[in-house]
């Protein structure tokens, strides 16, 4: 570990066009859970699969349940950034990094200090009727009951990609800019499972590709530095 390390620093200091596309695992060190690793909640018991609750089809059938649902596990608003979002914000205040990718809707690296995140499957601190269109706060979801309502009575959804729906086209043009002007591509926390985020890896033209995960990567990436360990605790020591 001491070496990679080392070469990793390495990478860091010869490089001002960083690029960071990361996944669930550099908000787990932050105290929220992931999706599909042992304590995640895929590996939890509900009355249905945390991919059908959270799922296009089901929240527009059962608005109570999902939201019985997204307040008791989709929220974390007491979770505060850990090594790795504060590294990053300071590698953009420094110039070194130019845009975090980010899978998560937590809030956390903006909350870090980071300015230019793009936020693939939206976030749960925005939330906005579906009816006029009127934006809410967390507040609004936090501070209801059954299904948060509008003050023109519509219904409050959150500003998160569920399952089934499509991802937001602005951050979806803006991404591959970036990885493609990046002189250094660092992806962690992520077992890039999920596709299209996962799939915008492939527009990096760079040849310093590095991957910091706890466990299987995915992907014959490539990568010419891999990382098995947390991120948080990885980057604290760069």
């Amino acid at each position: 570990m001491e070496e990679a390390i080392r070469k990793l620093k390495e990478l860091v200091d010869g490089s001002d066009n960083i690029v960071f596309f990361g996944g669930a695992g550099v908000s787990t060190e932050s105290g929220i859970p992931d999706f599909r690793s042992v304590d995640g909640l895929y590996h939890q018991k509900f009355a249905y699969p945390p991919e059908t609750m959270l799922s296009h089809s089901f929240y527009m059938r059962h608005k109570a349940e999902f939201f019985d649902f997204y307040r008791a596990k989709m929220l974390a608003l007491d979770a505060q950034p850990n090594a790795a979002h504060l590294k990053l914000a300071e590698w953009e205040k420094a110039g070194k990094l130019k845009a975090v990718i980010t899978q998560n809707i937590d809030g956390l690296h903006q909350k870090a200090g980071s300015k230019e995140v793009l936020e693939l499957h939206g976030s749960v601190l925005r939330n906005y009727c579906e009816r006029c269109g009127k934006f809410y706060g967390v507040e609004a979801v936090v501070n209801s009951t059954g299904v948060p309502k509008c003050d023109c009575g519509g219904d409050i959804k959150p500003d998160v990609v569920l399952y089934e729906e499509g991802l937001d086209e602005d951050v979806m043009a803006r991404a591959p800019h970036y990885i493609r002007q990046a002189d250094m591509l660092i992806i962690g926390g992520t077992s890039l499972a999920v596709y299209p985020a996962a799939g915008l890896v492939r527009y990096y033209r760079g040849r310093k590709l590095v991957v910091i995960n706890k466990g299987d990567v995915g992907l014959g990436l490539g990568a010419d530095l891999v990382i098995d360990g947390p991120i948080g605790q990885v980057l604290s020591q760069v």
